[in-house]
């Protein structure tokens, strides 16, 4: 018997403090219709000097673990999507599985830029078809916003920072990532990168003097590239589901760019009112868009328990992620007796 990992908890965590186009016009070449006509984005959330990547994913997990009426112990993993952990080491999900009271839960970190939350969903699947795990944690977090050259236009418009989680559950009813489809072409590398602080190009004057404590991107480039990937892998994960563009209730693709999401629901034969978008309000939150979208498409009733949803990103590597997603009615848990085992030891 097959072992499908069904979603019965979701939450989500957003930085209260905000930057609107207009707060960019006061000192940069740009304009709120600039910004907007080109990226389909009005307002970024950005941590205040207090918050961590690790505190954000902590709060979207307990919002989720609170909705499914469990607790940290009650979980069997922890994956956490992200490329800005608090340190480089120790590894971030060890924090936040201590932050739950999750304790002796295996935990790690994936990293796989933008598109991390489609890549752990599919890694939690895995686990949970073999049998290995029942519960299991997928968090989809990103603080970006101090890596930031907030005098180049040509990133620091584009980028928020937050932090969503979900709950896959075990159950033998289909549910859950019914397909996904990933993939990676590492010779693009350098269209979008953060070069210092790693082995390469360790802490120093010099790389300090030379901004490469930033993160670098070709706009040109991973347009392109975007466009060209995403609606071709959105469809082959349709198809590899059985399914056709109609039978996909919502479409909630990685939030980006609003040219390049209607670019892959067109080429998907999805219409624009099976397409969740939520970019105008949050701007691009790397590997917690998808979950952050999530919540707020079930928490508005766009999306819904019994509906197909289909996901899509794209991300540095250069990385590209599509999953086909099923959410079903929960299964009744079982109660555990209180009482059972020590009437069996009275009557043995």
């Amino acid at each position: 018997m097959k072992n499908y990992g069904n979603i019965v908890g979701w939450g989500k965590f957003i930085p209260e403090k905000s930057l609107t186009n207009e707060d960019f016009e006061a000192y940069l070449d740009t304009s709120d219709e600039w910004i907007y006509a080109r990226t389909g984005i009005r307002v970024r959330h950005v941590v205040n000097q207090e918050e961590q990547t690790s505190q954000m994913a902590a709060d979207a997990a307990k919002e989720a673990l609170r909705m499914a009426g469990l607790r940290g112990h009650d979980l069997d993993l922890i994956i956490l999507a992200t490329s800005s952990p608090d340190y480089l080491t120790p590894p971030i999900s060890s924090q936040v599985q201590h932050a739950l009271g999750a304790k002796k839960t295996a935990a790690f970190t994936l990293v796989t830029g933008c598109t991390g939350f489609i890549y752990a969903l599919a890694t939690a699947q895995q686990f949970i078809s073999t049998g290995a795990y029942k519960r299991i944690l997928v968090i989809g977090a990103e603080l970006i916003s101090r890596w930031l050259d907030y005098n180049d236009r040509s990133t620091c418009i584009l980028f928020g920072d937050g932090a969503g989680a979900v709950i896959l559950e075990a159950t033998e009813k289909q549910s859950g990532v019914m397909s996904f489809v990933l993939g990676s072409d590492g010779s693009k590398a350098e269209h979008l990168i953060l070069p210092g602080g790693g082995s390469k190009h360790p802490p120093s004057h010099e790389m300090l003097e030379n901004n490469l404590h930033y993160l670098k991107m070709n706009g040109n480039e991973v347009f392109r590239f975007a466009t060209r990937i995403l609606g071709s892998s959105l469809r082959e994960a349709i198809r590899e589901a059985g399914l056709e563009p109609e039978d996909i209730d919502l479409f909630i693709p990685h939030q980006a760019n609003q040219r390049i999401i209607d670019s892959a629901a067109r080429q998907a034969g999805l219409p624009p009112e099976k397409v969740f978008i939520n970019i105008e309000n949050y701007g691009n939150t790397s590997a917690a868009s998808i979950p952050i979208a999530l919540c707020e498409a079930l928490e508005s009733g766009r999306a819904k328990i019994g509906d197909t949803l289909a996901f899509v990103a794209f991300g540095a590597g250069l990385t590209w992620a599509a999953a086909v997603v099923k959410i079903i009615e929960r299964e009744e848990q079982p109660r555990k007796s209180i009482w059972k085992l020590p009437i069996l030891r009275w009557f043995s």
